[in-house]
This record gives structure tokens, sequence and C-alpha cells, in this order.
């Protein structure tokens, strides 16, 4: 029982949270053109970015005002592209795959697994952007190394 009551407060909590302002699409209310638009945009950023590493070329459809959410990267394009140029000057073997992407109004979710070369078994990642007029403005990220052995048969992508 006492899971059970977690689990619905919880539930609650997401509700309140939800019906409490946040920046959720309401039925019929999507523009899928410019979801699908957006999603376009931050696919062709990510692959050119993090893994052509193209930072200056891709960096063009980032925000001079950034908000990074990563605590280990700062604000703003100048900070967040020479973050980058610096990384994969030391980490030339860098990819990222994306797996899968979705949208949901102005944000673009991409599931990804991102390695450091072929010996590396990586980490899965799930990167959030807002864009805002064809631009990306701002980056969320949760990142999970991926495990040698798990406790199901399933992968982590």
């Amino acid at each position: 029982m006492p899971m059970k009551k977690t689990l619905l407060a919880s539930a609650a909590v997401l509700l309140s949270t939800s019906l409490s302002g946040a920046a959720l699409a309401q039925p019929g209310e999507r523009d899928l053109d410019i979801e699908e638009a957006n999603r376009e945009l931050v696919v062709e950023f990510y692959e050119r970015f993090f893994n052509d590493h193209e930072t200056e070329q891709a960096g063009e459809v980032i925000a001079e005002d950034y908000i990074q959410h990563n605590p280990d990267v700062p604000d703003g394009k100048e900070p967040f592209v020479s973050y980058f140029t610096g990384f994969f000057a030391e980490n030339p073997d860098s990819r990222a795959e994306i797996k899968r992407s979705a949208t949901d109004g102005d944000l673009v979710w991409l599931h990804v697994h991102s390695t450091n070369g072929d010996d590396d078994a990586g980490e899965a990642v799930v990167d959030i952007f807002r864009v805002e007029e064809g631009m990306i403005v701002e980056h969320w990220d949760v990142i999970q190394a991926v495990q040698d052995e798990a406790a199901n048969d399933n992968t982590m992508f």
C-alpha cells in the first residue's frame, strides 16, 4: 500500500504542476508543421555539431542568449560553442547517434547513444531543446551510463 500511495501522490503532483501554467499544448492547438520544422532543425544541428564537430557552422542556429541547464556547460551561444570546440579537440572520436526524436509544442526531444570511441559503451542521453522562431534557445539533458550488465534482457535503446 505505501508504494501505491506514493505513486498516487506523485501523479497528483505532476497533474497539479501541469495545470498550474506549464507550457503544454492544449488539444487541437498543436501546429505539427512547425513542430516538424523544429525537429528537423534540431536533428540537423545535432548531426552537424555532435557528429561532424562543425561547432561554428552548426552553432548558427543557437540563440545568443541560449539557456543551458547542464551544470557543466555555460549559458550563451559563444561559451557553448567554445566549450564543445575544446571538448571535440580533446575527444575527436566523440559521436552521438540519435535513436529517436519527438516534439511537443516548442520542445524537441532526442534519445541518443553517445560514445567516445569504438571501445566505449557510452551513455544513454535524453536531450530536450526549446526552439523559438527557428533558433535553439534552451537545453536540458538527462544522462545515464550504459551498463555492461542489466537485470533484464532489454537494451537502453
